[in-house]
């Protein structure tokens, strides 16, 4: 699965230390789902899209 986290963060002006501590997860979670190395689980995924102000399916993105 692939994501567009790091242009959103970036775009609200959020570090990858206040996104996480914002979500209650490591930076090194931050960093893993933004490389497209880490599949959120369904409520990490909700949390980050509610942070981020966008829908789950704008966020995420199944590759094909």
């Amino acid at each position: 699965m692939r994501n567009c986290i790091k242009e959103l963060r970036k775009a609200r002006g959020l570090r990858q230390e206040d996104m996480a501590h914002l979500l209650g997860v490591s930076r090194q979670t931050v960093v893993a789902m933004e490389n497209n190395k880490y599949d959120p689980t369904l409520e990490l995924a909700m949390k980050v899209a509610r942070l981020l102000g966008q829908p789950v399916e704008s966020i995420f993105f199944l590759e094909d």
